[in-house]
């Protein structure tokens, strides 16, 4: 959908004055652009469907029989649903190098110059992302099962943790397009962004458990919101575990990154120069 195609419904009041009716309006019609972006740029989906199976494979017969002496199918169990919380700070990610690359392009100066509100952009653009974050974490899911995932709860319980990951990869967009906006280049949004998330998945209880990590360590995976994201979900699927205190955990970090970040996102979508 081209960007001339989307400024007739989008004609109206300027940036401010914007009614919630219409503001939903340019948000639907903005979700539906990038959404058609993915339908002619298949490749824009490759992360998100290939990256789920590539990583459970990886993990799991590189180094799962090591860590679980030889039976991979413990680790599976363990593994799939740490997976899930970090699907979406890969795609999350990916946004951000996307964000840059379209003002690089003058595409979002185009959206500048329409009558709509700024938010609306980035929320369309969240939007398209939370839903390739829900069909990485089936993708996953689908993958964890031929491999001998079991899941000891139930469908309502599988569900309650694929939610949650997508609800808390949804507020680490905010993260990366407000990074995707402050850096000069793609490349430095890539390189800032590793910075970023090599701590967090590796300082985590994602890939092991933290018992033998030393003091340090540990205490910063204890604080670590992935972690608490991976303790939620295998509580939720294995029915092992305390499960409201890292759910209300993970829920906590991810209300407040979007009350926090949001709003810096906005302001900086709509002050930056290109």
């Amino acid at each position: 959908m081209s960007t001339a195609t989307m400024t007739a419904p989008m004609r109206g009041k300027s940036d401010g004055r914007i009614g919630p009716r219409a503001n939903l309006r340019h948000i639907g019609a903005l979700v539906r652009r990038n959404a058609m972006q993915i339908r002619y740029e298949p490749f824009a989906m490759f992360d998100a469907l290939a990256m789920p199976i590539v990583f459970a494979l990886l993990f799991t017969y590189v180094f799962g029989g090591a860590m679980t002496g030889g039976n991979r199918s413990e680790y599976v169990n363990y593994f799939i649903p740490g997976l899930m919380a970090m699907g979406g700070l890969n795609i999350a990610m990916s946004i951000g190098i996307g964000v840059n690359d379209d003002f690089s392009k003058g595409v979002m100066d185009r959206f500048r110059t329409m009558p709509i509100a700024r938010s609306s952009v980035l929320i369309a653009k969240l939007i398209v992302e939370s839903g390739r974050m829900l069909v990485s974490t089936l993708i996953l899911l689908i993958m964890g099962f031929i491999m001998g995932f079991e899941l000891e709860t139930g469908p309502v319980e599988l569900l309650a943790a694929v939610a949650l990951s997508v609800l808390f990869g949804s507020s680490l967009t905010w993260i990366f397009m407000l990074l995707g906006m402050s850096m000069p280049t793609p490349q430095a949004v890539s390189g800032m962004g590793f910075l970023v998330m090599m701590p967090l998945q590796f300082g985590s209880s994602i890939f092991a458990p933290t018992a033998t990590m030393p003091d340090w360590l540990r205490a910063f995976t204890e604080y670590n919101p992935l972690s608490r994201l991976a303790d939620a979900a295998r509580a939720l699927t294995s029915g092992h575990g305390a499960v409201a205190e890292p759910v209300m955990v993970t829920l906590g970090w991810a209300v407040a990154l979007t009350v926090v970040v949001a709003p810096l996102a906005v302001r900086r979508f709509r002050n930056k120069t290109s």
